[in-house]
């Protein structure tokens, strides 16, 4: 099967019409992901259907929930090998696109990818949440922040909503069981912004699991001690 041409297919549905220059765009992404992973570690899943699915129909699909179109700027918490912010960036080129990792040398890897598939209006920065949730011109300054599996929901909030402006939206993006993980979040939540939270779980294609986006809008201004400083959110959540 041409994954591409599936992936073009699929995500039809939600109102995104990739063209052949972004379905090349998209394999070329997945050519350099599975040749930069031989030799550091990016991604276990490395198989080409796989990676279509688990990465980037993943990715895309917070276009079910939120329309990406109206969307001008993204950050992404904690990206990684890029996902969702990279693939978001090639379906919806006309993003402002924050990439945010704490990983020097994955960060190295997003600005060859940015540079292969000239790419614009992406940013590739090394560094932390809690640091960078302080600064001004990244403080309350995108419509969207999200971020794929990395922290429990309480943890998470405080690394991604200082970078959400009032009325923009916080998309986290899990696996099946959330339920405990939202409760939990109550508090933090509310803090942080007086934040709204509503659930959308869907199925993968080809059984390949089960997946949550909690979908939060915010409210109201996050108070100026948030993010506290490095470290602390993971050690000391907001309970």
């Amino acid at each position: 099967m041409h994954w591409g041409s599936w992936l073009q297919q699929e995500t039809a549905e939600w109102d995104i019409h990739l063209s052949h220059e972004q379905l090349r765009q998209f394999h070329r992404y997945y050519e350099l992901l599975v040749e930069k992973n031989k030799v550091m570690n990016l991604t276990a899943i490395t198989e080409e259907k796989e990676v279509y699915i688990k990465h980037f129909y993943d990715s895309l699909t917070l276009a079910r929930v939120i329309p990406l179109n109206r969307v001008r700027s993204v950050i992404d918490v904690g990206t990684g090998a890029g996902f969702p912010g990279l693939a978001l960036k090639i379906a919806f080129p006309h993003l402002r696109v924050v990439l945010l990792d704490s990983l020097k040398k994955r960060v190295n890897f997003l600005n060859e990818v940015v540079e292969e598939l000239g790419l614009t209006r992406v940013e590739c920065i090394h560094g932390r949440a809690e640091e960078f949730g302080k600064k001004k011109g990244y403080r309350q300054n995108f419509d969207l922040a999200t971020a794929r599996a990395v922290a429990r929901l309480n943890v998470l909030a405080e690394y991604c909503l200082p970078f959400v402006k009032v009325g923009g939206h916080f998309i986290a993006m899990k696996g099946p069981d959330v339920k405990e993980e939202m409760e939990e979040a109550g508090k933090a939540l509310h803090t942080l912004g007086k934040t709204t939270l509503e659930v959308k779980q869907f199925r993968l294609p080809e059984e390949m699991g089960t997946r949550s986006l909690l979908w939060m809008k915010k409210r109201d201004h996050t108070p100026k001690a948030y993010p506290r400083k490095a470290g602390t959110p993971a050690k000391q959540p907001l309970v």
